[in-house]
């Protein structure tokens, strides 16, 4: 059975610390892989783009600065926990978004909701889905 939560969410894109603008971010959690959460990104101008990364991490990173590599989520000023930073890295190039952690609160909280933080594992269809994903990757490399 399939289930997900939805929401979007108003978030700044910081291009500099003199230029920013706001844009939509759809974020979408799926008991199909019920350890990640994906945020598409709609900048102006450009196809959506889609990141995908842990559930935990985002959870984690609004209350303290988490993450190594390629994403990092932090709360702008761990103090007050009113904003939250979101860092998207590919090589040397990087994003960074600042959203408001209420929103992103509500999300997670609707997320805990549908798969409680520790009991993604107990899914029973979860185990089919990996073999099924790690299949099309071996077959996808042995093409290649």
């Amino acid at each position: 059975m399939r289930e997900s939560v939805q929401a979007e969410v108003m978030m700044s894109f910081l291009v500099s610390e003199e230029l920013s603008f706001r844009i939509p971010v759809e974020l979408r959690y799926d008991t199909c892989d019920p350890y990640a959460v994906r945020l598409t990104f709609h900048l102006p101008g450009d196809a959506p783009v889609t990141w995908a990364f842990g559930r935990e991490l985002l959870i984690d990173g609004v209350g303290r600065p988490c993450g190594e590599g390629d994403v990092r989520v932090s709360p702008l000023d761990p103090e007050a926990l009113g904003e939250v930073l979101i860092r998207l890295q590919v090589g040397g190039d990087q994003a960074l978004f600042r959203s408001s952690t209420a929103p992103l609160v509500a999300f997670l909280d609707r997320t805990d909701k549908l798969v409680p933080l520790g009991q993604e594992g107990a899914l029973a269809d979860f185990d089919a889905h990996l073999d099924d994903a790690l299949d099309r990757i071996l077959a996808e490399q042995s093409a290649g």
